[in-house]
């Protein structure tokens, strides 16, 4: 016979807020559905570790889930599936709802760039018969986490006659892979002197890419001579051709199941494509929803959304503008009344490093997802603060479609703070909140998430288009 709770008990279960972990939760059922997904999203990871790569497989999805490119003044009818790709970079899909467009549209939007080393415009040297690339760091790193480890290059060169050059090297079994070298610890003992923040400089994160001189005892710097010669005869490129690329280096592991559980995920790049890969399998499975769908995925964020593919641009509200004048409003009434969901990751707590959180607002893996009312720094500066009404909106979203979530805030106050895209949303006037999952080692080369967490968040999204 079971025995029976005490009042206190029945007292605490009732008012105490409990996070309990998501397996527990899920049924065998779901926790099977929650490692199938995963098992696509590290697909999606290895496809796509550029924002280029990202709008491609985006794209692909789309159209074999039919949509159709959008075009301005054209009249779609509730259940029609519109995307819009801009510069290569970032994209939009939207799902046309039943109700007034007028009435808002429920927005998602996560981004698909990465911190990584980008190739400068000039960066291909010699020095002392080796031959490097030089970079320019993208995003907040931590510069030693990006030596000795193999490294991948992806991107595209634009050659003077406008020609689009796509290139890969790295990822095929059979491709060579490149790597930032670093001193033996035997020879660091001034190395070791420099705080951590320079114990490898920006300047010093050059890559070695070869070592073997062209045949010819008549020119200098054979081996940059040598490397130019593979790359011309492989991709029909000059030196010249560099000035107009765009190069990016990045981790070359697969995405890969972490534990002997199998229960988290580790790779490069899930921040911010843990999100980003949710919210378009969200969009593609939305049918005939009541408020109009939209997932934008962009570019930019991890530099702080500056240019004409971050969302500090207008390419969003243009976009809105363009479909509410197709459906007979206006882009000022329809951003007013919309809700957004800022859709990106928050520290996962590390109980190696407990010291840098809260606990009480802390993100913990499978726990669910993380709603994150403010980010900023210090005194909450550079954040949208979501209303209360709004969490309540979300809060109770959740609780009757039972999507088991928490809350946090990015590090303790005074110590921690971030920046997501919310606020520039916010500032079109639409009520927004930061949603994504805990990472653990974020930013590094090899970031780690819950496969439960990610599961639900693409839950949480579906909810979010559907009811």
């Amino acid at each position: 016979m079971a025995k029976e709770k005490s009042k206190a008990k029945l007292l605490k279960e009732k008012l105490f807020l409990e996070r309990k972990n998501s397996t527990l939760i899920l049924s065998e059922n779901e926790l099977k559905k929650s490692n199938k997904y995963n098992d696509k999203y590290k697909g999606f990871l290895d496809f796509s570790k550029t924002e280029r790569e990202a709008v491609i497989y985006a794209v692909r999805a789309a159209k074999e889930s039919g949509f159709e490119e959008f075009v301005p003044n054209t009249e779609y009818k509730p259940g029609a599936k519109v995307f819009h790709v801009n510069r290569n970079k970032s994209v939009i899909l939207a799902v046309i709802g039943a109700e007034p467009i007028d009435n808002g549209v429920n927005l998602i939007a996560a981004h698909i760039d990465s911190p990584r080393l980008d190739l400068k415009q000039n960066p291909l040297y010699e020095k002392d018969e080796l031959a490097y690339f030089k970079t320019h760091y993208y995003g907040g790193i931590k510069k030693y986490q990006w030596t000795a480890i193999p490294l991948a290059l992806h991107g595209v060169i634009v050659k003077n006659d406008g020609t689009a050059v796509s290139v890969t090297i790295g990822e095929d079994e059979n491709d060579p892979v490149f790597v930032v070298t670093d001193l033996l610890p035997h020879l660091a003992q001034e190395q070791y002197k420099r705080p951590a923040n320079e114990l490898i400089k920006g300047e010093e994160l050059n890559i070695l890419i070869g070592s073997h001189p062209f045949k010819d005892d008549e020119i200098s710097e054979k081996v940059k001579l040598n490397i130019l010669n593979i790359l011309f005869e492989k991709y029909d490129i000059v030196e010249s051709d560099f000035l107009s690329a765009e190069l990016e280096a990045v981790p070359a592991f697969k995405a890969k199941d972490i534990g002997f559980d199998k229960s988290m995920v580790g790779s490069y790049g899930q921040d911010d494509r843990v999100c980003s890969f949710a919210a378009l399998q969200a969009i593609l499975k939305t049918e005939n929803p009541k408020r109009t769908a939209v997932t934008i995925l962009t570019d930019k964020e991890e530099t702080g959304s500056d240019g004409n593919t971050g969302l500090k641009s207008a390419y969003l509200k243009y976009f809105i503008a363009d479909l509410a004048e197709a459906l007979g409003s206006n882009g000022r009434t329809v951003l007013s009344n919309s809700r957004c969901l800022s859709a990106d990751v928050n520290a996962g707590f590390d109980p190696t490093f407990p010291d840098v959180v809260e606990k009480n607002n802390a993100a913990y893996l499978n726990k669910g997802i993380v709603l994150t009312k403010f980010t900023g720094s210090r005194g909450k500066a550079g954040t949208s603060d979501a209303s209360a009404e709004f969490v309540a909106d979300i809060r109770s979203l959740f609780d009757k479609n039972k999507i088991i979530w928490q809350t946090a805030e990015l590090g303790r106050v005074d110590l921690g703070g971030g920046g997501t895209v919310a606020a520039y949303i916010a500032n079109l006037n639409v009520d927004v909140i930061d949603v994504g999952v805990g990472v653990l080692s974020m930013h590094s080369p090899f970031e780690i998430t819950a496969k439960n967490d990610n599961y639900m968040m693409f839950k949480a999204f579906d909810v979010f288009f559907n009811k």
